[in-house]
């Protein structure tokens, strides 16, 4: 990975962190953040213990991770608290939180709980040439579902959460290694359920 100059990925930084916040404020996200990548840019995530997130090239990038993975999405904010800049490495951590466009009653934020960030790689010119995005999906599931109970879910997660639990895939999503059998699913089961009973 090649050295840039310090001033250079500062520069690409503050240009990213605008271009998000006026995505945030017009709710689209591929307008403002598409360009910041370079054609042959990759962009993942995790999504459970055998399932990935991966775009590769701008086009799926825009088309999927900040299309069709950021509908129902559009309004919520991702402020950044921290950013570290390796300019040795060319790369970049951010850590950013997520929080959605409802308040609860209280007037209290609904934020996702834990750390969530984005380790970037720049590829020049201003633009990312790779992007690994961290979450903690069980925090973010709990949200949803606290979201649900006060009805405050957004219709298209809704719609895109009823088309998972029905096995029709998101765009991108490929598994990490093959399917356990239904028959070591439920060894796993029985095996964490004595555990849990008899701490055997």
């Amino acid at each position: 990975m090649p050295a840039y100059p310090r001033e250079e990925l500062e520069e690409m930084v503050e240009r990213w962190l605008a271009a998000n916040r006026q995505a945030e404020r017009e709710g689209n996200w591929i307008k403002h953040l598409g360009v910041m990548y370079t054609e042959d840019a990759e962009y993942g995530w995790n999504m459970g213990p055998n399932r990935e997130f991966i775009a590769r090239g701008r086009k799926q990038i825009e088309d999927w991770a900040l299309g069709t993975h950021m509908e129902g999405f559009e309004k919520w904010r991702y402020p950044y608290e921290k950013i570290l800049i390796d300019e040795k490495q060319g790369e970049v951590i951010g850590i950013w939180r997520q929080v959605a466009p409802v308040k609860r009653e209280d007037g209290s934020d609904y934020e996702v709980a834990g750390i969530g960030g984005s380790w970037f790689r720049y590829g020049g010119g201003y633009q990312w040439c790779w992007q690994r995005d961290f979450f903690d999906l069980g925090n973010v599931k709990a949200m949803f579902m606290e979201l649900a109970a006060d009805g405050k879910l957004d219709p298209s997660v809704k719609k895109r959460l009823s088309k998972l639990a029905r096995g029709q895939p998101l765009p991108g999503v490929v598994p990490i290694h093959a399917s356990r059998s239904i028959g070591e699913k439920l060894k796993g089961i029985v095996a964490m359920a004595r555990t849990v009973l008899f701490g055997v």
